[in-house]
């Protein structure tokens, strides 16, 4: 079966797990077609990024003015449906997070992209994220595009879903995917319940290389690793502070920020103020190898996030046999058990985090390498890529199946397939 997929940036750094479904989804015997808005000038630093931008189309790499020329062709290959998207784009657009302009725009990303998967023949697309990704692919079904579906992740979705008119995006999409059950219970405050039954779970899930690498012993260094992008919700401040706070009391402690962000000027600010030079350090973005790297170097990871959906880099420390240091918010305790795989705190409490770093750096190795014993046989059940990537293969094909075959085909007649660039 062919399906299509739209994300905002692809690849991204920060967004491996998207690359990862993908690539699971093709085991599975899908031929996938990427297709981004932005993301072929990016910065990457990964090798099977760099060879998954080769494989992606760029809506916005020839300039507006593709998107005018396709808009203009679109108008006149299917009058009818070109303004039914207009129509949908303009109220999209009324009181919204973004104002009409964004929303006719997303309406030409649309037209660009319809006569692509027409040509490519996906039966399917499929968006992550429930912002303007899930607006275009909405936008090309209703020009006549295959039928779509959108993952939801958070945290922004749920921080203002009336603003993206997530109930209207879920009456008219094929299914909806949660990261987790508490994803899940936030679309179900916001969707009508007739709904609710296309509100599917399929977790994030590891490709094999981080299930299949052999236990690394814990190391004696009082070292933990903070892994995402330096940003407000990721809680950065609030730990270097906590580090502060242990070392006055003469509690040895490193630290490593493995990411880099809007954010890392105010954080190195704060890192000289507290005098922390030389036990703070921060990477800049690094490669899912060098993630693997910081985390197996460290005796944990802290995640002391204010907002989340469920990160990813949480299922990689536990996959690496790594206890979890991170905050009750969203998802994050479906999958960490506070004492069993490691500990949760309130977020936005620094003494509590300085507590409970405490208390981790006076456990004893053993007890530590239990819990990552505990926390990698938890991901193992949870989050297999190519067991998730099955789920989301099944809810692909039961859509295909149930959908008229005149519906099915609408987008591989639409248009003359070089008719439209």
């Amino acid at each position: 079966m062919k399906i299509a997929y739209l994300v905002n940036q692809y690849p991204k750094v920060s967004h491996s797990f998207i690359r990862r479904e993908i690539l699971a989804l093709e085991r599975q015997g899908f031929d996938v077609q990427r297709i981004a808005v932005r993301g072929w000038d990016g910065e990457l630093v990964d090798d099977e990024d760099l060879r998954e931008r080769d494989r992606t189309r760029y809506i916005l790499q020839d300039g507006m003015a593709s998107l005018l020329i396709a808009s203009m062709r679109m108008l006149a290959a299917s009058p009818i449906r070109f303004f039914q998207a207009l129509r949908l784009a303009l109220k999209m657009g009324w009181r919204a997070d973004r104002p009409w302009p964004f929303h006719l725009i997303y309406l030409a990303e649309a037209c660009r992209i319809v006569p692509w998967m027409s040509r490519f023949g996906a039966r399917h697309v499929h968006a992550h994220f429930g912002t303007n990704s899930a607006e275009v692919v909405m936008l090309a079904t209703t020009l006549g595009g295959p039928p779509y579906s959108f993952t939801v992740h958070g945290p922004e979705e749920f921080d203002k879903p009336e603003f993206l008119r997530i109930k209207e995006k879920v009456s008219r999409c094929a299914f909806v995917v949660a990261i987790s059950s508490f994803g899940r219970s936030q679309l179900f405050r916001w969707v009508k319940y007739v709904d609710w039954p296309k509100v599917h779970v399929v977790h994030c899930g590891l490709e094999p290389v981080f299930h299949s690498l052999p236990a690394v012993p814990i190391p004696a260094v009082p070292r933990v690793v903070c892994v995402g992008r330096l940003c407000e919700q990721k809680g950065q401040l609030l730990l270097v502070n906590a580090v502060s706070q242990l070392l006055r009391k003469g509690i040895e402690i490193e630290l490593v920020l493995a990411g880099d962000g809007e954010m890392r000027a105010e954080l190195e600010s704060l890192i000289v103020q507290r005098r922390l030079q030389a036990r703070v350090l921060i990477t800049g973005w690094i490669s899912s190898d060098q993630v693997r790297t910081e985390i197996l170097a460290a005796r944990a990871l802290v995640l002391p996030s204010f907002a989340e959906g469920l990160p990813v880099v949480i299922m990689e420390a536990m996959a690496l046999r790594r206890p979890v240091l991170t905050t009750y918010v969203a998802g994050i305790p479906e999958l960490v058990r506070p004492g069993e795989s490691g500990w949760l705190f309130p977020a936005g409490d620094v003494d509590a985090l300085a507590a409970v770093l405490e208390e981790f750096l006076a456990t004893p190795v053993s007890v530590l390498e239990a819990m990552g014993e505990a926390g990698h046989q938890r991901v193992l059940e949870r989050h297999s890529a190519d067991t998730e990537a099955a789920k989301l293969a099944q809810l692909f094909r039961a859509g295909q199946a149930a959908a008229p075959a005149s519906e099915a085909a609408s987008a591989a007649v639409l248009l003359v397939p070089d008719q439209v660039e």
